[in-house]
């Protein structure tokens, strides 16, 4: 297929064609046969136009679950690689486009080299992932060693922490803040199928008929989506995030665990402008002064000061979120937390807090609540070997109307270890 016009010329023509490529894969057409007329066409590619194809397939009517299916084919004809061969044009021609946004937008080198910016640690990090990958090959060419290759996959599971703070802190930021809905419902759902993927290879080993084979492609996987944070999502988020976006996710870093043994280096910067910053992105969800937070306030059965009211929901053994009636996070309490709950989530609708899968079965719950059908929805789950109670509860006012859903969330293990005594 030659093109015939400018397609360096022109943006829109340039989206619809890598929309168009996109969508032959996805009726079924040979990758190779894509991938050929991509070279033809394209001398470079920028990482928002990528953003932008997926996008508009999603908003054009094919499923996000579909787009998601492909996301690591349709990848491949942008990165130009696959597990078995390489197509050097395609490659060059991403890492040039690349260069070429770096320099146009930001100094993404400067930046990048910032310790403790967020870009700075997740690049490390894909630098640990990477290095994870290589040991998880190795141990794939020894077919006798089947502790070995039992240990990397324990090993590549910290992926996990890496993409949950991805999860939390990059994709909802993108999604509802920016508009890019492509990359954080597609991308977000790819690292949840490798997290599961590698929780099932850990946990049934050689069990399975195809382990080899279904590990390698979770390798490769890993890998690809390696690529596409450091060539696609990142200088993305550098174009489009402001640097008060950036300092926010630099302060909730934290809360997730590091994969580099330094854990995470200090940004002066940001430390520089902390206090004001956190209580802009409402950590309290209360900005009040000294003399106002010691203002009783007249409840039900009695009166208490904001700081008691907030000292008391802090007290309560359980991890507490307030959605209010238009679907919007307005308060967490402190403590560390089973479920991350970043402070740039307040005020932000509670579905962009959840990955393009559990969205459905959140908006369904709460409906349900909303509509009085139930006044609370129970779910029982495992984390991290413990057991977990959650409870979604309808809050009313005396008259029944409806004003948010309470979520609390319980560990269990304590109640689990006294009856098992």
């Amino acid at each position: 297929m030659k093109s015939e016009f400018n397609i360096e010329a022109n943006h829109d023509a340039r989206v619809s064609l890598l929309r168009s490529y996109v969508n032959r894969l996805v009726e079924g057409e040979a990758l190779e046969s894509v991938r050929a007329d991509f070279v033809q066409n394209f001398s470079r590619v920028e990482a928002s136009e990528i953003a932008k194809a997926e996008q508009e397939l999603i908003k054009s009517g094919i499923p996000i679950s579909e787009v998601q299916r492909l996301c690591d084919v349709h990848s491949a004809l942008f990165h130009g690689a696959t597990s078995t061969e390489q197509l050097e044009k395609v490659e060059v021609a991403v890492h040039a486009s690349v260069q070429q946004t770096q320099s146009a937008d930001k100094d993404f080198q400067s930046i990048q080299d910032i310790p403790g910016h967020p870009v700075n640690v997740y690049r490390a990090e894909n630098d640990k992932i990477m290095e994870l990958v290589r040991q998880a090959q190795e141990a794939l060419v020894d077919e006798a060693d089947l502790p070995g290759l039992i240990a990397s996959i324990q090993k590549l599971r910290a992926v996990a922490d890496h993409y949950a703070s991805k999860g939390d802190l990059i994709y909802p930021l993108l999604n509802r803040k920016y508009g890019f809905t492509g990359p954080a419902s597609v991308m977000w759902g790819v690292d949840d199928e490798i997290r599961n993927e590698l929780k099932i290879l850990a946990e049934a080993g050689a069990k399975i008929s195809d382990f080899r084979d279904r590990f390698q492609t979770v390798v490769d996987r890993v890998q690809e989506m390696t690529f596409k944070e450091n060539n696609i999502l990142f200088p993305l988020c550098l174009r489009e995030f402001s640097e008060e976006d950036w300092m926010r996710i630099y302060y909730e870093l934290p809360a997730y665990e590091s994969l580099n043994k330094d854990g995470y280096p200090e940004w002066p910067e940001a430390e520089a402008r902390r206090e004001d910053l956190k209580t802009v992105g409402g950590q309290t969800a209360i900005s009040q002064t000294a003399e106002t937070k010691q203002e009783m306030i007249t409840l039900g059965s009695g009166h208490m000061t904001p700081d008691q009211i907030l000292a008391v929901l802090n007290t309560i053994p359980l991890e507490l979120t307030f959605v209010d009636a238009d679907n919007m996070n307005c308060f967490f309490n402190d403590g560390d937390k089973l479920f991350k709950r970043p402070d740039m989530a307040i005020g932000r609708d509670v579905f962009s807090c959840h990955p393009p899968q559990i969205e459905p079965m959140v908006r369904g719950i709460i409906e349900n609540l909303r509509s009085g059908e139930k006044d609370s929805v129970d779910i029982w789950m495992e984390k991290a070997g413990e057991p977990v109670f959650v409870r979604y509860m309808a809050v009313r006012d005396a008259s029944g109307k409806y004003l948010g859903t309470l979520e609390t969330v319980q560990r269990m293990g304590f109640a689990q270890e006294h009856f098992q005594e």
